[in-house]
């Protein structure tokens, strides 16, 4: 039987690839996204374009019972959509802060809430939550944003062993940096003003050792290949890094002592170059 699998924040970039390689593949795809565009993907019998916002529950509950009518079960959900956020920590108001977490944090709770008694009682059921690798090694500028992405990091964990006994999946996909989405474009009106004057030579520095990172960054196809494989794969394996980058960044992360690490991340980051 065709597997269906529904995929949030499809309009662009790792959402967009995920949905053409789930296709190409032969399953079933909800593509979702808050706005959906008719033209964001050729016609096909095993496409549903459906709008959600992960941020609404009535959207949530309304795209998996919509979803469900059309192809008959969800086997596998893909909690993509979120929004990016470069500041500093003392700049970043209250709204800003919430508005990261209202997308990224709770609106992956949620929508794990809405589809996880659907797949309790068909007995199956893999859950894959996308974070980054700012989650496995936090640099500099990136705080709030890392925190919304961590949380997502322990709570899917959490889950995948609340969930075991119901033969049900909870995994992460943590893609590298990807220059070629959209992603910090999408970001770029709510980070207006929160990187002040007094950070302007650290920030620059920052910004230029990430341009000049030694291992290439990754791609949406990395992405996507690192999500059917999380969503398909047997065994008790959790987390998937995506991209050269992030593979990398997680080999130091998990083998070097943390003073070690943190010794290197200073090191990377220092304005001096040291």
């Amino acid at each position: 039987m065709t597997k269906t699998v529904l995929i949030t924040g499809t309009s662009s970039g790792y959402g967009r690839a995920m949905a053409a390689l789930f296709l190409a593949r032969g399953w079933n795809v909800l593509a979702t996204m808050r706005h959906p565009d008719p033209g964001a993907f050729p016609a096909t019998d095993h496409l549903q374009l459906l709008p959600l916002d992960v941020t609404d529950v009535q959207s949530i509950d309304a795209a998996i019972a919509d979803g469900v009518a059309r192809f008959g079960a969800i086997d596998v959900l893909v909690n993509n959509a979120g929004i990016g956020l470069a500041s500093v920590v003392e700049a970043t108001p209250d709204a800003i802060a919430r508005e990261i977490f209202e997308t990224n944090t709770f609106g992956v709770i949620a929508t794990c809430r809405a589809v996880i008694p659907a797949m309790r009682r068909q007995g199956h059921g893999v859950i894959v939550n996308v974070t980054s690798s700012a989650a496995i090694g936090p640099m500099p500028l990136v705080a709030v944003y890392t925190a919304s992405k961590s949380a997502v990091e322990g709570f899917t964990e959490s889950l995948s062993y609340e969930l075991h006994p119901f033969g049900i999946k909870a995994r992460l996909v943590e893609p590298g940096y990807a220059p070629t989405t959209r992603f910090t474009a999408n970001g770029g009106p709510r980070m207006q003003g929160l990187i002040p004057a007094e950070y302007g030579a650290f920030a620059q520095a920052c910004f230029g050792k990430m341009a000049a990172y030694p291992t290439p960054y990754c791609t949406e196809a990395e992405v996507a290949e690192a999500t059917l494989a999380a969503a398909t794969e047997e065994g008790r394996r959790i987390r998937y890094p995506a991209g050269p980058d992030t593979t990398l960044l997680a080999g130091l992360r998990w083998s070097t002592s943390e003073a070690h690490y943190i010794d290197r991340m200073r090191a990377m980051f220092d304005p001096s170059g040291a």
